[in-house]
């Protein structure tokens, strides 16, 4: 009875709000809003508003996932579709404004698509643009459309009925359904839900606890950061129907500092919960008592190991620890503790609002249900996406991501952060799941999709995420300590030109070592990027080593600078902007490059004026030039 009346009074908040005569703008103050400049769109709006003493409800949203085309604004009038404009400057406002709240004019020629029911000429639905024609949304249901400051929005739309569920249900239940749901978990390895929670619970002992992983530090990735700004209560009702079921009291929320955002609107939430009577004592009048701190960390990418965490949270240096026993028995001050991601914890929540047979129908026979991706690097349409398990690569980067920008043809994909395997253009075709990643030498990670296209030279990228791995190893493991320090340097000869034959065996053979002998996740798997790299591009590596050659043209030390001498016309552009003065030459005399003076830094070559095109980056034996400046001319006739 006690939520009945809490959701009744959101319902009809929800319809008051949706079906008023006032008109309701949105705009997406999530970080990558921010970033782009939403906050100044935001104050001007509310300037034009008040100055024109026009009636309208603001309401801050989160990500919908469209990054690359942020700050969002949306307009929504009774009866109408939301109308959503993209990349939206404070000049536009007050055009916006005037044209459709005023005039009643939508403006089709800026619209980017409408959201929800109904259709206006001109504008496409959100779901009939290329970038989301293929997703599913479940653990970002509400991102991008409910107000993640506002606890009533959530619960108006199936908000916490998935907790009353889980409340007239047993825990052993409740641990049965998102059994049947086949759901895994999303922050790395994808263990069985269910599975990690039936131990916990029958682990011996009452007091046991119950920890949300938010400290997302894959390069590249920010989907559980995106998550908790944009929609923390989906999360935080997935906490409490996972700590019922384990029979959990106490609970932690382990984020990273670096998300402020994210902690303040995490916060605001909590406090909303404990106000409506979600969170404490007697939850809903149940005997189930429940409450959630939260943690900041750091920023040591080693914590985002369960045993790192634990230790972190305990006030010890963040390390792993051997395992048996897992947490699940001995975690937290010793006791049970179950630990799973942000995503995670969202899609508990769906599972117990809509059930384990509609997210089994999602995915594939082993990899149930969907998977959030952040698509970053050289793609189209950067951003945060979620998919059904088991869609193509393909899909993803060309229909969803909308290709590789200029033309340029794709090379890799980098999957599950730096951790995860750099995949070649073989790969687009196979199914993204648990299993066919790990046959393919990458993992699903957290769900950083990095693409790169065909300027990127692979050893060097490899060398970039092994570089981070190793500089944040606890240093525990002799082996993930030494050997990945060893690999960087092989790599980082290998890129300058020291490279030597017999280090690609010997690559090879540390880093199947270190996976072998390291005792946590990190080590066992900061060699993948390497591996994949030799697996799939090892003729890059080859060309580095025997003909001191960079195919992409990217490694410093083994590429050169050169003017073209029967194309430079003496100007005198690229020697005045030289920052080393490697550049000689005077007016109406063919330039040179001092080679032993060049930093190979390459403002020469974007200086050069286009209708010359005089000088070149060349990798390997360079062209014939002058050994010092000659007459402008003169070289033709030699």
């Amino acid at each position: 009875m006690i939520f009945e009346q809490i959701q009744g009074n959101a319902l009809v908040g929800w319809e008051a709000l949706q079906n008023g005569e006032t008109p309701r703008i949105y705009i997406g103050t999530a970080t990558c809003g921010r970033s782009a400049g939403a906050l100044k769109v935001l104050h001007r709006l509310n300037t034009e508003l008040e100055e024109r003493n026009m009636a309208a409800q603001v309401i801050e949203v989160g990500c919908i996932g469209c990054c690359y085309l942020e700050p969002l604004l949306d307009i929504a009038k009774r009866g109408r579709p939301r109308v959503c404009y993209s990349q939206v400057t404070p000049e536009i406002v007050p055009q916006l404004i005037v044209d459709y709240l005023v005039n009643d004019n939508p403006r089709p020629d800026l619209a980017l698509c409408t959201i929800g029911e109904g259709e206006i000429d001109g504008i496409p639905n959100l779901f009939d643009l290329p970038m989301f024609k293929s997703q599913v949304r479940i653990a970002l249901r509400d991102c991008g459309y409910v107000d993640p400051g506002n606890i009533d929005h959530y619960i108006a739309n199936a908000g916490y009925s998935g907790l009353v569920k889980a409340l007239k249900m047993s825990p052993d239940e409740v641990i049965e359904e998102i059994g049947r749901s086949g759901l895994r978990g999303r922050g790395g390895a994808g263990f069985p839900v269910a599975t990690k929670w039936r131990f916990c619970r029958n682990a011996p002992g009452t007091e046991k606890y119950l920890i949300c992983n938010a400290d997302e530090g894959d390069p590249g990735a920010f989907m559980d950061r995106s998550l908790l700004e944009s929609d923390p209560h989906s999360v935080l009702e997935g906490m409490l129907i996972g700590a019922y079921a384990i029979g959990a009291t106490h609970s932690y929320i382990y984020i990273r500092a670096e998300y402020p955002l994210a902690i303040a609107r995490l916060k605001t939430a909590l406090k909303q919960m404990e106000d409506y009577g979600l969170l404490g004592d007697n939850i809903l009048g149940d005997d189930f008592s429940f409450r959630i701190e939260i943690e900041q960390g750091a920023g040591a990418f080693v914590c985002g190991e369960e045993t790192a965490m634990i230790r972190s949270l305990e006030g010890k240096r963040g390390m792993p620890y051997a395992r048996p026993p897992f947490p699940a028995v001995s975690g937290l001050r010793g006791k049970p503790t179950a630990i799973n991601n942000v995503e995670t914890w969202s899609n508990v929540s769906a599972i117990l609002q809509k059930g384990a047979d509609w997210f089994a129908g999602y995915g594939t026979e082993r990899s149930k249900g969907t998977k959030t991706f952040a698509l970053a690097g050289k793609v189209t349409h950067t951003g945060l996406i979620e998919v059904p398990m088991g869609i193509r690569l393909r899909e993803i980067v060309y229909d969803i991501g909308g290709g590789i920008p200029e033309g340029k043809d794709f090379k890799a994909v980098q999957t599950g952060g730096p951790s995860g395997g750099c995949l070649p253009a073989s790969t687009l075709d196979a199914p993204v799941d648990y299993e066919h990643l790990a046959a393919a030498g990458s993992i699903m990670g957290s769900g950083g999709m990095i693409i790169a296209d065909s300027d990127t030279c692979m050893v060097d990228l490899a060398k970039y995420f092994l570089s981070f791995t190793q500089a944040e190893s606890c240093g525990e493991c002799v082996l993930c300590r030494e050997g990945a320090m060893q690999m960087l340097e092989i790599l980082t000869d290998i890129t300058e030109g020291r490279g030597k034959s017999g280090d690609i065996d010997l690559l090879l053979e540390l880093g199947e070592a270190i996976k072998s002998g390291s005792l946590c996740a990190l080590g066992g798997t900061a060699p993948n990027p390497v591996l994949t790299t030799i697996r799939y591009f090892r003729e890059e590596y080859e060309a580095h080593i025997t003909k001191k050659q960079c195919p992409a043209r990217v490694c410093k030390q083994l590429i050169s600078f050169y003017i073209l001498p029967e194309k430079c016309q003496g100007c005198l552009i690229c020697m005045r902007e030289c920052p080393v003065d490697s550049v000689i030459g005077d007016k109406r005399m063919i330039h040179v490059i001092d080679q032993s003076k060049c930093i190979r830094c390459g403002i020469c070559l974007n200086v050069c004026p286009s209708r010359f095109e005089a000088v070149v980056k060349v990798t390997g034996e360079g062209p014939a030039v002058p050994d010092e400046p000659v007459p402008v001319g003169s070289w033709e006739k030699v």
